[in-house]
């Protein structure tokens, strides 16, 4: 590949990567599907279409076809050419891929966004899956309102299964939470 072919190429991936910061979660708007980890890698594969790489927070997570649908939507809009779709359930996703940004945007929106972090956000690892959460007692979310730790969980799973429903025992609202995993 000569270095015009291979600069163009570059140029390109980087075209699509902005294309795609646009793409928002279709369950939780205010934030992109790069911004919470979703969109993994965008890349040219041997015929030279563009493959776009996602992992579903879940494995079950049911806005995934939506979710590739709208990347198509986004790239084909930009006239970026053939493309495909791989979705990678391994390493699973991880809150750590969160971006800073999309905890605060999360904040904002209303939504706790998870405490602490499962593991390094640049090199996933081979962790143990816990199905039944521990959460220490003093673990609790802030509410994204008021900023009170004085909360409580209600249920378990909010509006998605990768929330949890909570509240402010000071200002008495409800809130989601956004569960670290």
């Amino acid at each position: 590949m000569s270095a015009h072919a291979m600069t163009t190429a570059d140029a390109t991936l980087e075209h699509a990567w902005a294309v795609l910061e646009s793409v928002p979660d279709p369950e939780i708007p205010v934030v992109s599907i790069r911004e919470l980890g979703i969109l993994r890698d965008v890349r040219r594969g041997a015929d030279n279409a563009l493959e776009v790489v996602i992992t579903p927070t879940y494995s079950g997570c049911p806005a995934m076809s939506q979710i590739a649908e709208d990347i198509g939507a986004a790239l084909t809009q930009a006239g970026l050419g053939p493309h495909r779709i791989e979705t990678v359930l391994a390493p699973a996703w991880t809150t750590d891929w969160m971006t800073a940004d999309a905890r605060e945007k999360l904040r904002r929106y209303g939504i706790a966004p998870p405490t602490g972090n499962c593991g390094s956000p640049s090199a996933p690892q081979v962790k143990t899956i816990r199905f039944v959460p521990r959460p220490a007692a003093n673990d609790k979310p802030a509410c994204p309102r008021c900023g009170s730790v004085h909360t409580e969980r209600l249920a378990q799973f909010g509006s998605t299964a990768c929330k949890a429903l909570y509240r402010c025992i000071d200002c008495r609202e409800p809130f989601d939470y956004f569960k670290p995993y």
